[in-house]
């Protein structure tokens, strides 16, 4: 039996995107220092920096 993956959407302002940012490429430097792949590190940088701003109404 598969499992259907399910999408998520994380809605983040421009303060929240460059702390994730900065805590990704942390990670990857440590990551770096101890000789590991830092794949999925990477594709989540792009992710996070390619993705669509979307302006959403919050009340």
């Amino acid at each position: 039996m598969m499992l259907k993956k399910q999408k998520r959407y994380l809605y983040l302002n421009a303060e929240e995107i460059s702390v994730v940012l900065q805590s990704l490429i942390r990670l990857k430097n440590i990551l770096i220092r101890e000789g590991r792949y830092t794949d999925c590190v990477d594709e989540l940088i792009v992710k996070i920096t390619e993705a669509p701003t979307r302006k959403i109404k919050i009340t």
